[in-house]
């Protein structure tokens, strides 16, 4: 399993939210580049990168900070956050960003998503399905739907699409755990045709653990390693080491 340390991006800062909320907004670190080494130091491959800012514009707007991660360090960048269009998504895979991750786009535009497998390969397509109480939302988290997660998710596995990134709202920035039954609903349902990564609620190595006796594809770790809670190193070195 691998592990995917996160930053969030808002007004260009290193920030977390509590529950997916803009009010809550909470700067974390102050370099988001000094950040992306640490993470790189203690051994990560990939980082799990977020423009929330695109997210509630619905267009790109932190663009230039995920270039320079890119560029900079040895570090895999997924990115997600207002992308809406081919355009955007050529425009971060030909300036070295790994992974592209649509949200908004696989609840509204499903075409799209099959349009981006087809042009780009599923390798560097990922979508998220961020739920609360089982039930897709978008922009930003600011929308409700009456879509069911696992639903989506067998949508989008017909339209060609490998790598999923799943989030509990309810969970996500509270250090309360990740929603074990909610994976675990979702691994059992799609027996293993796609690649799942695990988001929201990580507080210790125990969620870690967890993750992997599921048999996720990843987990993103994002408040956890700001606060302490979790040491990067060791996650790292648990996740990807034999059982």
């Amino acid at each position: 399993m691998i592990i995917l340390p996160a930053i969030d991006i808002k007004d260009g800062n290193c920030v977390r939210l509590f529950k997916g909320d803009f009010s809550t907004v909470e700067k974390v670190a102050s370099s988001y580049i000094d950040t992306a080494y640490g993470f790189e130091k203690a051994g990560a491959s990939w980082i799990h990168m977020v423009d929330l800012d695109g997210a509630k514009a619905g267009i790109p707007v932190n663009m230039d900070i995920y270039k320079d991660v890119a560029e900079n360090t040895s570090l895999k960048v997924e990115v997600g956050g207002g992308i809406r269009n081919l355009e955007t998504i050529e425009e971060y895979i030909s300036n070295g960003i790994s992974r592209v991750i649509l949200g908004s786009a696989a609840l509204k535009n499903p075409q799209l998503v099959r349009d981006a497998v087809k042009e780009y390969g599923s390798e560097r397509i990922a979508v998220g399905i961020d739920a609360k109480d089982g039930m897709v939302a978008a922009e930003g988290w600011l929308e409700a739907s009456n879509v069911n997660y696992i639903e989506l998710t067998i949508q989008m596995i017909e339209s060609g699409v490998k790598y999923f990134i799943v989030t509990d709202i309810s969970k996500d920035g509270t250090l309360s755990g990740v929603n074990i039954d909610q994976l675990k609903a979702l691994n059992d349902a799609v027996k293993g045709a796609c690649s799942i990564i695990a988001s929201g609620g990580v507080h210790t190595i125990e969620d870690i653990k967890k993750c992997k006796k599921l048999g996720l594809y990843g987990t993103i770790c994002g408040k956890s390693i700001y606060k302490g809670t979790l040491d990067l190193r060791e996650a790292i070195s648990y996740a990807e080491g034999a059982e």
